[in-house]
């Protein structure tokens, strides 16, 4: 059985364009987040960014963990994660932080992402330092290793080349035992899959491509064996863009509403646009090479819930 999360509708995919009032806009989204919990879907997912995408706007986009809080009390039963936290926008002991906290309030219930960040717009206009990626890299190798200690020990002391700690109090650690489940965004072949090895419960690689999941599950594979870390403990999730659409419809009027002011062009080269079954064998080809739990964005669920039971529809072919 492979598992299945959504993503909800925050705003920065310009999801939630047409929606005029701030508030119907927070009730679409947890429209969406009630009906996944209600239905068969191992998790729910947000986004970490400030501004929409493809090009900044001044359109709506729900803050990450305050929305994460949220949804962890407007729902019952799934999994709440982010695609992936921005390390560059929390210092890694308040990330445990929260994380924990967030753990707590959904009764053990989430996934807590984390990754280097890229988006430059957003950090410069938040007024974040913008470092070379080397840095960013070596921020992240560090944040990484604190938060986990900070979710598996007391007193913890670090001192690196970006951060120190020095016996910060974190109570609680959360509920899930033994700790947080800590999922780790990226590809990158020598410091981020080298972390979900030493650290992560999930990687997220691929963006559904079955040669790329193909060639970083091996890359994460060896360094599973060089750390002496079971391969299979760690979940390999992968991403797909997708919209389901009844043979002979047209994609381009069927997807209007659901493209949110996204030129056509734009919308059919990132979402697969296609039947049930058209879907489904992308599924089955990402899953063959290598990943195990699938993770859809949907367009156009903030207008029309039932785009959600379609989704599921597809989900369940893998049951």
């Amino acid at each position: 059985m492979t598992p299945f999360g959504i993503f909800v509708p925050q705003g920065w995919r310009m999801d939630l364009v047409g929606l005029g009032d701030p508030v119907e806009q927070w009730e679409a989204m947890t429209a969406v987040a009630k009906t996944a919990d209600a239905g068969s879907w191992d998790s729910i997912w947000v986004y970490d960014h400030f501004h929409t995408v493809p090009d900044p706007s001044t359109e709506t986009t729900f803050e990450c963990w305050t929305t994460t809080a949220a949804l962890a009390r407007d729902t019952s039963r799934v999994n709440i994660g982010q695609m992936v936290g921005c390390n560059g926008y929390r210092n890694p002991a308040l990330y445990a932080k929260i994380a924990s906290t967030v753990d707590v309030a959904s009764h053990g219930r989430l996934y807590a992402g984390i990754g280097a960040g890229w988006y430059e717009h957003e950090w410069r206009a938040y007024g974040y330092e913008w470092p070379e990626l080397k840095d960013r890299m070596g921020a992240f190798r560090e944040a990484t290793e604190i938060i986990y200690r900070l979710w598996t020990e007391d007193e913890v002391k670090f001192t690196g080349k970006y951060y120190s700690v020095d016996k910060p109090i974190n109570e609680p650690k959360g509920v899930r035992k033994p700790h947080p489940s800590l999922w780790i965004g990226g590809g990158g072949e020598k410091v981020t899959l080298k972390l979900v090895a030493q650290y992560g419960d999930a990687a997220n690689i691929g963006g559904g491509d079955p040669e790329t999941i193909r060639e970083k599950a091996a890359i994460l594979k060896d360094h599973c064996d060089r750390l002496g870390r079971n391969y299979d403990d760690i979940i390999k999730s992968t991403s797909l863009n997708i919209f389901p659409i009844d043979a002979g419809d047209d994609p381009q009027r069927a997807t209007e509403k659901a493209r949110g002011g996204v030129d056509w062009d734009r919308f059919s080269a990132q979402t697969i646009i296609g039947t049930e079954d058209e879907i489904a064998d992308k599924v089955d080809a990402a899953l063959q090479a290598g990943a195990d739990y699938m993770i859809f964005y949907v367009p156009g669920v903030a207008h029309d819930l039932d785009l959600v039971a379609r989704a599921e529809a597809v989900a369940r072919r893998f049951a």
